[in-house]
């Protein structure tokens, strides 16, 4: 099964298993719960914006940072200029934060409320190098469009 396969089957599960509840909390449980399973990432969670920081929300694997300020690390520069970023080797991102000293690779994607803005993003670490492209960004942003839908 190829990654596009795998991303197509995960869509259409994140939709059917978001419908009918409307608790946030819950739905992105969920949604980190299913992506993190099915594409065996290490790390996949989301961050809220909270004021000027983002907060850790629901996530899968290990622990991870409380708080990021906007604009520091990837994902708070991922928040700040509203543009999903995929990054080969975090030692090689300036000012990125290491919660995990295990995390080699990672993706960021902006998750949007009604109005356009940034309120979260969607964080997925990898322990390995180069694990994210170009078909992992288009897919991610396909399945943050449909939790922003549901949320």
């Amino acid at each position: 099964m190829t990654k596009i396969d795998k991303y197509e089957m995960l869509a259409k599960q994140i939709d059917a298993l978001l419908m009918g509840e409307s608790n946030k909390t819950a739905l992105l449980a969920n949604a980190a719960a299913a992506i993190h399973n099915e594409m065996k990432f290490f790390w996949t969670g989301f961050y809220l914006v909270d004021g000027e920081e983002l907060v850790l929300g629901p996530f899968q694997g290990s622990v991870a940072c409380y708080r990021i300020k906007k604009g520091r690390g990837v994902c708070g520069t991922a928040w700040q200029e509203d543009k999903t970023i995929v990054v080969p080797d975090v030692e090689q991102f300036p000012g990125h934060i290491a919660c995990s000293s295990l995390s080699r690779s990672e993706i960021v994607v902006p998750l949007r409320g009604a109005d356009g803005k940034v309120t979260g993003v969607l964080d997925i670490d990898s322990d390995q190098l180069a694990t994210f492209d170009e078909t992992d960004a288009e897919w991610l942003e396909k399945i943050v469009k449909i939790i922003e839908n549901k949320i």
